[in-house]
Formats: C-alpha cells, sequence, structure tokens
C-alpha cells in the first residue's frame, strides 16, 4: 500500500468491470493547486503503490513548473501489447466511464506508458467529456505527445546540465535508454544540435557505437523491423548494458528502476538526465550524487509532457507549447542545479525543496 503522509493521497479510486475485463485505478495525490494531473499506463506490472508514486512525482512536477494543476495518476492492470484494439478501446472506455465521479474536476487523465492519442480519444468518449484528458488527436482539439513534448523538455534540460558541467553540445557524447516517444525525440533534438548518440534502447536490447549512431537510419531501422537492436553499426547488447556505457550524458527514458542495485556502481557518465519516471530509487540517487555525478531529476527533466497538457486544456496551440516547454524547462533545471550546489544537497532534494514549499502555501491558503 501507498504510504500517507500531510501531502495526500488525498483518494484512491480502484476500479473493476467483469464485461470488459477492465481493472485499475487513479490516485489523486494533492488537488491545492488545481485537479491533479497525470498520464494513465497500461502494463502487467503497474500496481497502487508504483501509481502513487508517480502521483506524488506529478505533485512535484506541476508545482515547479508553476502550472495550475495537482498530481495525480492512474494504471490499469493490463499487458496492452496482448490485446486487440477492439479490447484495448473497450477497457479505455470502461475505465473513464468509471472515472466520471472525480474527472475532470479532480483528476485530468494524459497518455503515459502504453497509452497515446488514440486512448486519449477513447478515455474522452468513454467520459463524455473533452476536459477528461489531454494529449488527444488534433481533430479534438488536442495536443497530441507524439509531437514530443516531453523528448523537447528532456533535450532542454540536457543542454542546460551540460552547460553547467562546462561541457559543449557539439561532439558530447549522449546515450538514452528507450528509443521510445520521449527518447527518440530527445535524440532527435540532440543529434541536430551536434551530440553523438552513442547508444540507445528498447525492451529487445541495445545498440552502442563510440563514434555515433546515425539517427535517421536508426528511426527508419526501428519503424521497419521493431527495434534497434537490427541497426548494423554497432554492438548489441541486452539493454541494461546501456547502464555502463561511456558517455557524457546518459539519458533514462523507459523503464522505472532502470539503474538499480545491481549496475549502479558502473555508471561512468558524469551527468544523468531522467527523462522517465522514478528511473531508479532514490537511495541510489543519492549514492551516486556523492560520486559526483550531475542529475536532473525526473519531475524537473521530463516536465515537457504536463506543461503540454496545460497548453491543450487552456485551448494553446503546438507553437505555445513548445515555446512554453523550453522556457520552463531551461528554468527550473538551471535553477535545480544551482540551488543544489549552494546547498551542498543532491539535486532531488534541491528541487523538491522549491516544490514542497509551492504546494504547502497553497494548502494553506486553501485551509484560510
Amino acid at each position: 500500500m501507498p504510504l500517507f503522509d500531510n501531502i495526500g493521497p488525498e483518494k484512491i479510486v480502484e476500479v473493476y468491470d467483469v464485461k470488459t475485463g477492465m481493472h485499475g485505478v487513479a490516485v489523486i495525490d494533492n488537488t491545492a493547486l488545481g485537479p491533479g494531473k497525470g498520464g494513465i499506463r497500461m502494463t502487467a506490472t503497474v500496481n497502487t503503490e508504483e501509481v502513487a508514486k508517480l502521483a506524488r512525482i506529478m505533485t512535484w512536477k506541476t508545482a515547479l513548473a508553476e502550472l495550475p494543476f495537482g498530481g495525480a495518476k492512474a494504471g490499469i492492470f493490463c499487458d496492452a501489447k496482448s490485446i486487440s484494439l477492439k479490447q484495448k478501446e473497450a477497457i479505455i472506455k470502461s475505465f473513464a466511464r468509471a472515472l466520471k465521479c472525480v474527472v475532470p474536476s479532480q483528476y485530468i487523465a494524459a497518455p503515459d506508458m502504453n497509452t497515446g492519442e488514440k486512448e486519449m480519444k477513447w478515455f474522452a468518449q468513454g467520459a463524455g467529456n473533452l476536459k477528461a484528458c489531454t494529449g488527444k488527436p488534433k481533430s479534438m482539439h488536442g495536443i497530441p505527445h507524439e509531437l514530443g513534448s516531453t523528448g523537447f523538455g528532456v533535450y532542454h534540460a540536457t543542454i542546460e546540465a551540460l552547460k553547467f558541467k562546462g561541457i559543449k553540445i557539439k561532439g558530447a557524447k549522449i546515450a538514452v535508454e528507450g528509443f521510445g516517444n520521449v527518447g527518440s525525440f530527445a535524440a532527435k533534438f540532440l543529434t541536430e544540435k551536434g551530440a553523438l548518440l552513442v547508444g540507445t534502447s528498447d525492451s529487445q536490447g541495445c545498440i552502442m557505437n563510440e563514434d555515433g549512431l546515425n539517427f535517421k537510419e536508426l528511426s527508419a531501422v526501428k519503424a521497419k523491423k521493431g527495434s534497434v537492436n537490427y541497426y548494423q553499426k554497432g554492438y548489441t547488447g541486452v539493454s541494461g548494458k546501456l547502464a555502463s556505457i561511456e558517455c557524457d550524458v546518459l539519458i533514462t527514458a523507459a523503464v522505472p528502476n532502470f539503474i538499480n542495485e545491481s549496475n549502479y556502481r558502473f555508471v561512468k557518465a558524469p551527468i544523468l538526465v531522467e527523462g522517465s519516471n522514478i528511473p531508479m530509487p532514490i537511495s541510489i540517487e543519492q549514492k551516486l550524487f556523492e560520486r559526483g555525478i550531475t542529475i536532473v531529476p525526473d519531475f524537473v527533466a521530463n516536465a515537457g509532457g504536463v506543461i503540454s497538457s496545460y497548453i491543450e486544456f487552456k485551448d494553446g496551440t503546438p507553437k505555445q507549447m513548445f515555446k512554453l516547454v523550453e522556457e520552463k524547462v531551461v528554468r527550473n533545471t538551471d535553477l535545480t542545479l544551482k540551488l543544489a550546489e549552494k546547498q551542498g544537497i543532491f539535486q532531488r532534494g534541491a528541487a523538491q525543496q522549491i516544490a514542497v514549499k509551492r504546494v504547502m502555501q497553497a494548502m494553506k491558503k486553501r485551509k484560510n
């Protein structure tokens, strides 16, 4: 079970539907700054505790980004890759109908693992409300996350971290764990600026080349054959191998706990940018910090998605979205790294310090 404290969770809604086989949960962590905002992940391994941890990260993320949202998250306990599209649609719509009691007044959904603009279309239809979620298709006045908002934010967080360490972007060696929506866009933007992509991975394995991987060629191989492992110009291995690659920046952009007790000692990158949520236990993050590794925490680096959600919620445009993502991620990365250095604390602690203060002030104001 998730831990409860003075921040939250405020509400946990677990729902079932025998007809569709839907079983899911929504955790509304804190709504002091606005309705809880957070994506829906659909995996066989997701559980209430994981969703609660992610909801708390969303509380800090929205507060740090100074958005009128609180923190929330949802999970559907299902292997999305083992069911048909028709089954998936029925489950998503059933989940949305079951959450009408909290959507969108207390919870506003968004895409996450194994959900995208198509699933957000179904969620909005099931809830009967376009404001029930963001990341919807353009045809529903949405700004799909497939435009790369999160990866764009991770790219800017990486640029700021490189500046902080005095490393030039041109020629900087970048490794990206996860060549999906977040990781591929981060890699695209960084290579366009002259960085060398020396390694990346997906669920089937990783590909590495110290002289650099050609982003366009790699993307074409991934699209055609389904895995980066089929790229011929490099060395392949298991996905976890990427944790120990020689590079200037290691970007996590896929699974939780990618860096863990078994591999954290082998991390060689002087900079870690957390494009994924919960890429390692906090205890491991502290140990890496003590080794002198600069870490941009997840709720700072990957805030592009929720910033995009805010622009969509207020009926803005993709152009406005990209502008605001850049402004906020650059500012908050710089603020976090400098505060951590000034106080001699690890970066997550610095970012959380800022976010907690904003949430507590909002909670106090709400009581009054």
